[in-house]
């Protein structure tokens, strides 16, 4: 779901380095505004783009200059979902896709101001909401990954009041602070 679709472009960047990407078209620069909503206007302006092709796979829109990757809104969740992650968030994503231990002594940093929607706060690999559970929908906020010690403290669990600061995938590697920003 929007989770791993994320999860690839993550991997794709960090794994490739620089593009050559060619002018965008109208569907790329819709796409590129998007991924941009995603994030403070200044970070966003120097953020690597990437966005889905048709078959699903990753495709780079823009290089970026700041350590930053934003991709747009994934259509088949929910809610409006676009996404901003730094270097370290990256490297955070891509290990608990790979199903391998987080990166330690790493915090990192994601910015969703747009909001998000994910079909569990316990698993992190979940596609659809467990029976008689809805989407988890938080509405603006920012992620801090990669820092279990700061978690104490904070409240988890399958149906999080998103209104607050909560831990999103709690009792996993993956644990880590959702903070609503409005």
């Amino acid at each position: 779901m929007f989770r791993t679709a994320f999860a690839m472009c993550l991997c794709l960047s960090a794994a490739t380095g620089a593009y050559a990407a060619s002018p965008p078209t109208m569907a790329d620069q819709k796409a590129i505004d998007s991924a941009m909503s995603a994030a403070p206007p200044a970070l966003a302006k120097g953020a690597a783009i990437m966005t889905f092709a048709a078959d699903g796979s990753m495709r780079h829109l823009r290089d970026g200059t700041n350590g930053y990757t934003c991709m747009p809104d994934i259509p088949t969740t929910p809610g409006v979902d676009p996404m901003c992650a730094d270097a370290n968030a990256m490297e955070w994503a891509m290990a608990m896709f790979g199903r391998k231990p987080p990166p330690e002594g790493k915090p990192g940093f994601i910015y969703m101001l747009m909001g998000g929607s994910d079909p569990s706060n316990l698993d992190p690999y979940a596609t659809k909401p467990m029976d008689g559970h809805d989407w988890v929908k938080t509405g603006p906020h920012v992620m801090v990954v990669g820092a279990p010690g700061m978690l104490a403290g904070y409240p988890g669990g399958a149906r999080p009041d998103t209104s607050k600061p909560y831990v999103m995938f709690p009792d996993t590697p993956y644990a880590h602070l959702m903070l609503p920003v409005r």
